[in-house]
């Protein structure tokens, strides 16, 4: 009898196990997921990675427990593109966004209507269901995932609730705040309900995300907090408007505050009182997030990943900041439109505070991410590679980088397409199938042309590059008809 009783109770506890009733209480809780991607913030718009002006006590706070990797890459000098990298673990060229999603279509081939030689690439408007993306891959192995702020990944079918977010406040088709009172309620946004008359878009974006961490404690969640700060239209808070116009009163600016990166003038100085409070407000937001993990005990379980779409806006609208020592900035394809700030946390850090330079790129998150998750990537065509052995503070070769714009940046970046390897960085310039040649480690400014010194390195990497393109299926330009 007592034998019958034993066969019973193991039944009776395996049928319990097997339904989620009982569980194994060793099994160890799958790591959380806090994605911050900032619209537009450029390499040196934090105070971290040394910004003379704009102060974000929030996001130092969390590089001091994390890696900060100084050579990150985001896939495109422009928003579009990078977001679906980021979902997709994909390089832009393979999900077909190669620019940013006008809604108009006023960028596309068939309407272009500016006076240039070649036509840039079509390309697709928003990001296709049949892509997997990172929040879809979570929820299938029991993430909760929510999504708040800029979406820019196609109109009303294409939203982040039909690409795995089960919810979505304020992803649209508009790449900005555009509505109502633009960053102040009421919004007008389809996705987000009006706050009080004047509330603030960052912090409402980052309350919605802490009370997402507050009710989902308990089990993994995937929190993906993409701002639309800190892009246009420039509006900010009036007291840290006036904050940032006292301390610039403050500041003695020694040189001038203009340089030319033909066809346009750049900013040198951080001194935009508004953009900084911009980025101020910003960085509140973060570490409102921050917070609540904290409060509920979570930082410890969770990766916290830093980023920013493209390199910051200094050439045009409003020009209001600078990437220096980088050269240019957003729509550009030298390093000031496609370096950005970057910090990774992760639970059990070995070296917290410290500083990575091998170069890492939007592809790399979707792999990574899975990786400290414990989730399979095979079949998913990933172009990344987990960084985890650099986050755990082991040496990791890295495959070169690539990018390809067939496109006419706003801010007066031409066609281009380039490839990162090592210490070299060639640039193709599109409209003439020119190339230009940088050895980054001793000229990040990419001051110095090298393509006639070193004519190996130039066939070795134009051959990477062009088989790369080929592999994508990256789109050439075409030639008007006159």
């Amino acid at each position: 009898m007592r034998l019958i009783l034993t066969f019973y109770c193991a039944f009776v506890l395996f049928g319990l196990v097997s339904n989620g009733i009982a569980s194994d209480p060793h099994e160890k809780k799958r790591t959380n997921i806090v994605v911050f991607l900032v619209d537009d913030l450029g390499w040196t718009d934090v105070g971290c990675f040394g910004s003379s002006f704009y102060q974000t006590p929030n996001i130092d706070r969390l590089a001091k427990r994390a890696t900060r990797f100084t050579s990150a890459y985001s896939t495109c000098q422009v928003c579009s593109p990078t977001r679906a990298s980021m979902l997709t673990g994909k390089y832009p060229q393979r999900v077909g966004i190669t620019d940013f999603i006008n809604p108009g279509g006023g960028n596309q081939p068939e309407k272009w209507n500016r006076k240039t030689e070649f036509l840039p690439a079509s390309y697709q408007d928003h990001l296709a269901l049949s892509e997997m993306t990172l929040a879809e891959k979570l929820k299938e192995n029991g993430y909760a995932t929510f999504f708040a702020g800029k979406w820019h990944l196609g109109d009303k079918g294409f939203w982040p609730e039909d690409q795995g977010f089960d919810i979505n406040k304020g992803g649209i088709e508009k790449g900005g705040p555009y509505g109502g009172k633009k960053y102040f309620s009421p919004y007008d946004n389809p996705r987000l309900t009006d706050g009080p008359d004047g509330e603030h878009l960052p912090d409402r974006l980052a309350t919605e995300a802490a009370q997402f961490i507050a009710d989902h404690k308990t089990q993994p969640f995937l929190t993906y907090l993409s701002f639309y700060s800190v892009h246009t239209p420039l509006m900010a808070r009036k007291d840290l408007k006036q904050k940032y116009e006292d301390l610039k009163s403050r500041v003695r600016i020694a040189g001038p505050i203009w340089g030319r990166e033909e066809p346009r003038k750049f900013r040198l100085v951080q001194e935009h009182a508004v953009y900084a409070a911009m980025v101020t407000a910003m960085d509140e937001a973060v570490g409102k997030v921050i917070d609540e993990l904290e409060k509920n005990d979570l930082l410890e379980s969770t990766m916290i990943l830093f980023t920013s779409d493209n390199g910051g806006l200094s050439t045009s609208e409003g020009h209001p900041t600078t990437n220096l020592p980088l050269r240019a900035g957003k729509g550009w394809i030298y390093e000031g439109g496609i370096r950005v700030p970057t910090i990774v946390h992760i639970p059990g850090l070995p070296r917290p505070d410290s500083v990575c330079d091998t170069p890492i790129s939007s592809v790399d998150y979707f792999p990574t991410v899975l990786d400290l998750a414990g989730i399979s990537n095979e079949n998913l065509g990933l172009d990344g590679e987990s960084i985890l052995p650099l986050l755990r503070g082991e040496s990791q070769a890295r495959k070169p980088i690539y990018w390809h714009y067939p496109h006419y940046g706003n801010q007066g970046g031409s066609p281009s397409a380039a490839i990162r390897d090592g210490e070299w960085k060639l640039i193709q310039w599109l409209e003439t199938g020119q190339y230009s040649l940088y050895n980054l480690s001793k000229d990040t400014g990419e001051q110095n042309d090298l393509v006639d010194d070193h004519p190996d390195v130039v066939q070795a990497l134009s051959e990477k590059l062009q088989e790369w393109q080929k592999d994508v299926g990256a789109k050439p330009l075409t030639r008007r008809v006159k």
